[in-house]
């Protein structure tokens, strides 16, 4: 996996801030804005977050499989077969679980950067780029559809299972593949709602205070 790139630092205190106009401030501010919007819903966060969903996915394949192999091993050979795939499935789980949770907190981090430089100013036309509708409609739809089959899946499954003719490991492995699809699909929807109440609230809101410091003094 590549490094992750720097997060940017947060703007200077009220005191240490030294513009020397508010254009300068507006070029810095719009080119600090524009990297975190891509690090938050750029395609490749979105690439990433299906890349570990998948790679969960597949972990929770091999768990499943070791479950129901366990239910129904009446051999030495199975039940070896059946503690390998868990290895295995525990192994590919653990790093995805862990590159998750390091994404959703900087994700926060992300977000609270985001506030910072956008409650600088205002600038409504070279704002325009950074709102993205078409990518938060696409971080919607995807992350709605993983929700969708997940919460289905988790919950038509043991609905409809019949004894006799469904093992209860084969009901968990697909309640687990359905609850790795819905926690993803969660994951997709907050930032989808984060950005566009960033928007609204920040880009579209009321108007920051004069902060810019010009030879010693606040102004625009």
């Amino acid at each position: 996996m590549p490094p992750r790139s720097p997060l940017p630092p947060p703007p200077p205190p009220v005191g240490m801030r030294s513009w020397p106009d508010r254009d300068a401030l507006l070029r810095d501010r719009a080119l600090v804005l524009g990297e975190l919007v891509r690090m938050h819903i750029g395609p490749g966060r979105l690439a990433m977050l299906w890349l570990w969903t998948g790679l969960a996915a597949l972990g929770w394949s091999f768990v499943g499989t070791a479950l129901v192999t366990f239910e129904e091993s009446y051999d030495v050979i199975s039940a070896f077969m059946g503690l390998v795939c868990v290895v295995i499935g525990v192994g590919l789980l653990i790093p995805s679980a862990v590159f998750v949770v390091l994404g959703v907190r900087r994700d926060r981090a992300v977000r609270r950067l985001l506030v910072e430089w956008g409650g600088l100013d205002r600038d409504p036309v070279g704002d325009m780029p950074l709102r993205r509708p078409a990518a938060g409609l696409v971080w919607m739809l995807a992350s709605y559809l993983l929700c969708a089959v997940g919460l289905y899946t988790c919950v038509i499954v043991p609905a409809t299972a019949r004894a006799g003719q469904e093992t209860y490991g084969m009901v968990a492995f697909l309640m687990g593949l359905g609850l790795v699809a819905w926690l993803a699909g969660l994951i997709g929807v907050v930032k989808a709602f984060a950005h566009r109440r960033w928007v609204v609230r920040v880009l579209i809101g009321a108007p920051a205070e004069p902060l810019v410091q010009v030879d010693g003094g606040a102004g625009r």
